[in-house]
């Protein structure tokens, strides 16, 4: 009696162990599982961290090229308002000189005619008094 208790003892003991073993290799098998599972979670998260840094990055960047965009702009408003305004100074520069230029040579074409009317008014003086004479 004793034996056969110590051979069900051997054998629950057997069983026991065997149990364990399977227990520890299910154990290991769902350890493996949700080690791999948290691998993918983790690669998972760091693709969307990176993404979301790109996409900060690049948003960031366009920002800065919206910025430099806008400051070019107003320096080329400001440039074109200025040479606007040099150019219309230059343009009244221009027409005062011109209209001096002008007036110059009509005074000389007036100072010219006024002495050609002179010259055949005493003309036609002369030839008024020769022809007096003459009669």
């Amino acid at each position: 009696h004793e034996r056969e208790h110590d051979r069900e003892i051997s054998e629950l003991a057997a069983k026991h162990a065997e149990a364990m073993e399977k227990l520890r290799a299910e154990l290991r098998e769902e350890q493996r599982h949700l080690l791999d599972e948290l691998r993918q979670q983790m690669a998972a998260t760091q693709r969307a961290e990176r993404e979301q840094a790109q996409l900060q990055s690049q948003t960031l960047h366009n920002l800065e090229l919206e910025a430099l965009r806008l400051t070019l702009n107003n320096m080329h408003t400001s440039q074109l308002e200025l040479t606007q305004s040099n150019l219309r100074k230059e343009k009244e520069t221009a027409l005062m000189e011109l209209r001096e230029m002008l007036n110059d040579k009509r005074a000389q074409e007036v100072a010219i005619l006024q002495s050609r009317h002179q010259l055949e008014w005493e003309k036609i003086k002369e030839q008024c008094l020769k022809e007096k004479e003459d009669l």
